[in-house]
């Protein structure tokens, strides 16, 4: 059975169907948990003794208030099996704050991509929204520690549309 009069549609990254007109790669999803500050720590400690995981990197908030004991975690990187998993603290400046119903807890996607601005419109071109002022942040600002760009889905999910950027801290084992 030849299937040579089979239409073929390119659905990758949305295809045609909602007007994405660029592809854009993606190397990584990692969902980021949302914690009330300051108990991100807390958190990944328990992470590591529940289930195994293992701190891989670790980006601290530049500024701390006075009376703060320990400066926050911006994004914590934990290695969960094959997967990743961020977590930080929530704070009024970073990028990843979540307004939830229920206070200090929420839930960010983060994908990894060297074409954020791309990744951005084709997320607004299917129906996605520009939150917090629909401005790009670069640098230590920026949770993933590059250039982010934070989109609202059609759903309510939040997704931090990262560029690979250098965590703060190398987490030693």
């Amino acid at each position: 059975m030849a299937q040579e009069n089979v239409p073929t549609v390119d659905l990758r990254n949305g295809g045609a169907k909602n007007g994405c007109s660029k592809a854009v790669s993606f190397s990584a999803l990692k969902p980021q948990l949302v914690v009330q500050a300051p108990k991100a720590a807390e958190a990944v400690q328990f992470y590591k003794a529940a289930f195994g995981a293992e701190e891989l990197k670790r980006s601290m908030h530049p500024k701390r208030k006075a009376d703060q004991e320990l400066p926050l975690i911006l994004s914590a990187e934990l290695k969960l099996g094959s997967s990743v998993l961020l977590v930080c603290d929530q704070t009024d400046e970073c990028v990843a704050k979540v307004k939830s119903e229920e206070k200090g807890s929420g839930c960010i996607l983060c994908l990894e991509t060297d074409n954020v601005e791309t990744a951005v419109a084709n997320a607004v071109k299917a129906g996605g929204v520009i939150i917090d002022g629909g401005e790009l942040t670069d640098g230590e600002g920026a949770c993933c520690g590059g250039r982010v760009g934070k989109v609202k889905d059609p759903y309510g999910y939040v997704w931090l549309i990262c560029s690979p950027g250098k965590m703060c801290t190398d987490v030693e084992g």
